[in-house]
């Protein structure tokens, strides 16, 4: 078997906004590293770890580079990581059709969830809203919806309580297991729960979703060509975006484009991100 993890640091107990990166360094990447172990630490204690030959970690947060390797391969020698940025599909780089099961550690809500902390989609300052096939989206459900194309299912997501109630009570994502590490007070606050309950939490979700089939998962798949739409954040980045031959202005900060494939519409999306931050 193998194991895709797909990483990001807003849905991680005790981070609870953006200038900790910078400003509490040490404690962000040890909070980060720890949790990533923690769904080692299942993955180990689950009736499935000896069929388990490879496990492969994407550190998806800002430019990648705030997991430790040392750490995580010392932690479990299957282990390897993804690093750095730009890459290609980037919280999803090189998943392919020979992984089994894909867990998302650390994701947060989407931009506009009231209450959700720190709520935003691949960036804060380029992308406002996204929209496929005319539904709202999350990363979750886009990065999900990429696994779908290739057959492999997400069967975990751990993340805070505004992305539960984007995937669950909103029906966006609802068969999904997840596990909630803090109550999302507002964008910059949040109530963190006990290390020794997410520990918990996080370890026996690992041994549920491994215990099942992963054919037990439905997976979240979206009718392809597909329709792009993105809000901006502001009108000087769709001024540039509209440059584009195949984008479309809808108003003053939104545009749409069309993409074959959920391969193409994430990487579209990471370019038009990428395009939007040099307008910032």
């Amino acid at each position: 078997m193998k194991i895709y993890i797909s990483t990001d640091i807003e849905g991680i107990a005790g981070i609870i906004n953006f200038d900790m990166e910078n400003q509490d360094s040490v404690i962000f990447r040890e909070l980060y590293n720890q949790q990533i172990e923690w769904v080692l630490e299942g993955i180990q204690q689950s009736d499935k770890n000896d069929e388990i030959e490879e496990i492969v970690i994407a550190d998806s947060h800002s430019k990648g580079t705030n997991l430790s390797y040392n750490r995580l391969t010392d932690f479990d020698d299957r282990v390897s990581l993804i690093s750095g940025f730009p890459r290609p599909e980037y919280m999803m780089s090189t998943l392919d059709e020979s992984f089994d099961q894909v867990f998302f550690v650390g994701y947060h809500a989407g931009i506009g969830k009231q209450a959700g902390n720190m709520d935003h989609g691949y960036s804060a300052r380029a992308a406002y809203k996204i929209w496929i096939n005319g539904q709202y989206q999350n990363e979750t459900t886009i990065n999900a919806a990429y696994a779908a194309e290739m057959g492999v299912p997400v069967t975990l997501v751990v993340g805070d309580s505004g992305l539960k109630e984007q995937l669950h009570d909103e029906k966006m994502f609802p068969q999904v297991k997840f596990v909630e590490t803090k109550k999302s007070l507002s964008r910059y606050a949040a109530w963190s729960y006990p290390k020794k309950k997410v520990r918990a939490d996080t370890i026996a979700a690992v041994k549920e979703v491994l215990s099942k089939s992963a054919q037990e998962t439905e997976l979240l798949k979206y009718e392809t060509p597909a329709e792009l739409k993105m809000q901006l954040y502001t009108t000087a980045q769709a001024d540039t975006i509209a440059q584009l031959p195949a984008v479309e202005r809808l108003d003053g900060r939104t545009i749409q484009t069309h993409a074959d494939s959920m391969h193409d519409t994430l990487n579209t999306i990471l370019a038009l991100v990428a395009l939007g931050n040099t307008q910032n």
